[in-house]
């Protein structure tokens, strides 16, 4: 579920550009990534806290180191990404 949530914050991110070099409103996008990227966050947690409460060892060793570096690169991003629009705006 992570997966879809974020590549769909991704889309999202990149169309929020998009129309804001456009000069189209971009407050939606805006908004649905920045929501998207909160709840890739979660699925991922709830993901990880069910393999705790299984006890899948190998598959919290397999996904978590290089997952949680993926996705602070991701989370940094959608931030930035959405950032750029929102100061940019307030600037012209």
């Amino acid at each position: 579920m992570w997966l879809v949530l974020g590549s769909a914050a991704i889309i999202t991110a990149f169309l929020n550009l998009i129309f804001w070099k456009q000069g189209k409103e971009t407050g939606c996008y805006r908004f649905a990534s920045i929501s998207l990227t909160a709840l890739t966050m979660c699925a991922f947690y709830s993901d990880s806290a069910r393999r705790v409460s299984v006890e899948d060892w190998a598959g919290l060793m397999d996904i978590m180191p290089a997952m949680s570096k993926a996705l602070w690169v991701c989370v940094i991003a959608s931030i930035l990404i959405n950032g750029i629009t929102l100061f940019a705006k307030r600037s012209r």
